[in-house]
């Protein structure tokens, strides 16, 4: 089930006085809505959209919530009223829908307010009318002074930043004032004239009202006549002893509570004076462990001198331990190092003649390489010789039989041919 937060009203979960407020100005519209296409623009859960169902022709309901058009299509079923979820800022409908709009209680709460009012004027058709409520803010701020500003509100307005807001999007706004007032009614008991009403001041002070309510419309047209309405309780007089006798009944609770509180006090008063005396036993017991701590501090203290003591004493007989022990250690040292360097020296003369003994071998036998080169290169240049001298001797040979030749001797006769030299 829904929950009732403050800001929407959900019938059975809302104070008397206040569900008469929102009701009333349903009672308000349901005189414009008489055969005409009407939209409930934040219709919240729906009783107001049902009502004014009971005099239009078709009514149409629109809230953001999901959770109230949940509840209103549950709740309220004619053949006549449909709810529908959507933003009153975006409304699904062409323009010139709806021949009358009423957007209680809304405006306040939306950040693009303007928006609101654009969107109403798009879906109102020319001739139509649009009913817009808001809380006075000159009354609601004073009223809620000590709660504060109210966390759902984003901008509220006195009569006349109402008025000059709504004539940005209307040229024509006539507004009302919503108030509770008391009132004296003579009616019969049975079936008799009609009701008639009459107000002792006509002529309401706007800047006082708690509820500014607005006829916008782009038309001029016939304006709804104002409304005195009385609820069902209309008993005021003993409505207010019920509600005094309900304030009676909460003061004695609150009485009963003080009581209570008063007696609770008493005993926790008695209480802490227990408490106060064992704490005072505690205290002195304590003294008395402080003092047997002081005692055994000043035996911890002897203890610890008498321990220092003794570990003194254990300090130099280790000292001295300790230095015995680093004079042999010392001694074993120089003995394992002079060993180490006898060690050391033969090692380097054995390694001395193995490297000497390795070298007159490799030397030995690089000489008997250079030796068997030489040979080799002995014989082969002997060969060289030998094959020189009998190319010498065959050259010598091919030269004289050149030389005797006739075509040598007649070339040089006349100057021609190589120059081959005297014979040797």
């Amino acid at each position: 089930m829904a929950e009732f937060t403050g800001e929407r009203a959900i019938p059975g979960q809302i104070e008397p006085d206040l569900w008469n407020e929102h009701l009333a100005r349903y009672v308000f519209a349901s005189r414009r809505a008489q055969g005409r296409r009407v939209l409930d623009a934040g219709c919240g859960t729906g009783y107001g959209a049902a009502l004014l169902a009971g005099q239009a022709n078709w009514v149409c309901g629109v809230d953001v919530s999901g959770e109230a058009i949940e509840f209103a299509r549950s709740h309220y079923r004619r053949d006549n009223l449909s709810f529908l979820r959507a933003t009153v800022t975006a409304l699904p409908f062409p323009e010139a829908s709806f021949d009358v709009i009423v957007a209680f209680e809304v405006i306040e709460h939306l950040a693009d307010w303007r928006g609101l009012l654009a969107e109403l004027r798009r879906v109102v058709t020319p001739e139509g009318e649009c009913l817009i409520s808001t809380p006075n803010r000159l009354y609601y701020a004073e009223a809620r002074g000590e709660s504060g500003p109210n966390p759902y509100h984003h901008r509220e307005f006195d009569w006349q930043e109402l008025r000059a807001e709504l004539a940005d999007f209307f040229p024509f706004v006539s507004l009302y004032v919503e108030n509770h007032q008391a009132a004296i009614t003579i009616v019969p008991v049975e079936a008799g004239p009609p009701v008639e009403g009459a107000m002792e001041q006509a002529q309401p002070d706007p800047a006082e009202a708690h509820f500014l309510l607005a006829v916008c419309r782009l038309q001029p047209g016939p304006l709804p006549p104002a409304l005195i309405w009385t609820p069902r309780a209309a008993n005021l007089l003993r409505e207010r002893e019920r509600h005094i006798a309900a304030l009676q009944e909460e003061l004695a609770q609150k009485d009963a509570w003080l009581e209570e509180a008063r007696r609770e006090k008493q005993e926790l008063l008695e209480m802490y004076r227990s408490q106060t005396a064992e704490l005072e036993r505690s205290n002195r017991w304590a003294a008395s462990l402080d003092q047997e701590l002081a005692a055994a501090r000043a035996r911890i203290v002897a203890l610890q001198q008498e321990l220092a003591e003794q570990q003194e004493a254990a300090r130099r007989a280790v000292a001295g331990y300790e230095q015995k022990v680093a004079e042999l250690e010392r001694e074993l040292a120089e003995r394992t190092q002079w060993a180490r360097q006898v060690e050391e020296q033969l090692t380097a003369e054995l390694m001395a003649a193995r490297a000497e003994l390795e070298a007159r071998s490799r030397e030995l036998a690089e000489c008997v390489q250079l030796l068997d080169r030489a040979e080799a290169t002995v014989v082969e240049r002997t060969e060289w010789a030998q094959r020189l001298d009998a190319q010498v001797r065959e050259l010598e040979a091919r030269l004289a039989a050149v030389r005797a030749s006739r075509w040598v001797r007649l070339g040089r006769a006349f100057g021609l041919g190589p120059e081959l030299g005297e014979q040797r």
